[in-house]
């Protein structure tokens, strides 16, 4: 207890030094261990949800791209699919097809256009208000409600898809129909339409004034009999309501609107085998298992984490050479120190206890600050995974 008590003193009066040991330590310890937690972490939640979905089809491209876009609502936008893949599906008798249509965004939440399905099979429950059933209305997940502060009855802008196309699609001002309970899962921060309002925001589908109605013929370009043509003055909708909804529609072939993915659901192992095998010559599809996907990604963030691992060693190797340097320093700056202490009586030993006590000291505090930080990052990681590297 003596050596303790004499090596707090020394330590808490060069406190300079100590608290460079005591980081460098720290950090040594603690970086390997919370790169390993939240590899571990994100292992977890990309084989989850890969695992829950048997098949993705997509257009023939990057597997990757697709399973990131579709799973996990990745920036990257795959390659797009039409109508046409889901009628394939369904011609096939082997599974259900729920489609996906992830490209634009809300206030930097993904808005992913699907059907109320989607909710069915990622068991996704609601926390207040109900599921989308008209268009322009929306469903957001718990962390964009909490990061947006808005629920039910609010409302939702989309962001333009390009600020330079003058031309092109106006942003859509979505009502909040629903938030979804917290999932734990990217679905909590994601903002989801009817398919039909992803293609509205697409610009697909429009409304606008009843021109047959309307009192401002400044509007109107030619009318001949049964015929009315507009002019770019007739005002088009930025938001779906009740009283405009009628005027609403599509243009073009109903076969050629787009999707970027579809959830493919096979009766059993059997029909997945079969429908993959369906596909493997396909040069328009790909269909492929989200699981084997995600289990070629974590070897090559495995092959990435080794490298770092080697890094790491080598650089606390440096870190504990530099320790023991320091410490040698400090002997030799402690020589008149010590041989005080040999006058006064005290053997050799004292002097090794006296610096084996102060290393415990600092080792001791190091694996508090360590074991405290690595606390964090566990309570948290579920929550770094997902804005860090999921997003």
């Amino acid at each position: 207890m003596d050596s303790l008590y004499v090596a707090w003193r020394y330590v808490t009066w060069n406190r300079g030094k100590t608290l460079v040991l005591i980081a460098s330590i720290t950090l040594v310890a603690f970086l390997p261990l919370a790169l390993q937690t939240l590899l571990n972490e994100s292992e977890r939640q990309l084989r989850t949800r890969a695992l829950d979905t048997p098949l993705l089809l997509g257009a023939a491209g990057s597997a990757l791209d697709l399973v990131m876009s579709s799973l996990y609502f990745d920036d990257e936008v795959p390659a797009r699919i039409d109508m046409r893949a889901p009628a394939v599906i369904d011609e096939s008798g082997l599974a259900y097809p729920l489609p996906l249509y992830v490209r634009f965004m809300a206030r930097g939440a993904p808005i992913v256009g699907t059907t109320l399905d989607y909710f069915d099979f990622r068991g996704l429950q609601l926390a207040q208000g109900r599921l989308f059933g008209l268009l322009g209305e929306a469903v957001i997940g718990a962390e964009v409600s909490m990061r947006l502060g808005i629920g039910v009855g609010d409302s939702l802008v989309s962001s333009p898809d390009n600020l330079f196309d003058i031309a092109g699609v106006y942003p859509l001002k979505m009502t909040v129909a629903g938030v979804l309970a917290d999932s734990h899962s990217p679905d909590d921060r994601a903002v989801f339409v009817d398919v039909k309002t992803a293609w509205v925001i697409e610009g697909l589908g429009h409304g606008h004034q009843d021109l047959a109605r309307t009192a401002d013929s400044s509007v109107i370009l030619r009318q001949d009999a049964g015929t009315v043509t507009a002019n770019a003055r007739l005002v088009q909708y930025t938001e779906i309501t009740p009283e405009n909804i009628d005027s609403f529609h599509f243009h073009g072939s109903a076969a050629d609107y787009p999707l970027t993915a579809l959830l493919v659901v096979p009766d059993d192992d059997k029909a997945a085998a079969r429908l993959r095998g369906r596909f493997i010559d396909d040069s328009r599809y790909q269909l492929v298992r989200p699981n084997t996907v995600i289990d070629g990604l974590m070897e090559s963030i495995f092959r990435i984490k080794q490298v770092i691992d080697a890094v790491i060693v080598i650089v606390a190797i440096a870190t504990l050479l530099t320790i023991v340097l320091v410490f040698a320093l400090s002997l030799r700056i402690r020589r008149e120190e010590l041989e005080t202490i040999f006058r006064i009586g005290c053997s050799r030993m004292t002097t090794v206890r006296l610096l084996a006590a102060e290393i415990l000291i600092i080792v001791t505090v190091s694996a508090v600050l360590c074991a405290g930080l690595l606390w964090l990052i566990h309570i948290n990681s579920a929550a770094l995974v997902q804005g860090l590297i999921l997003r």
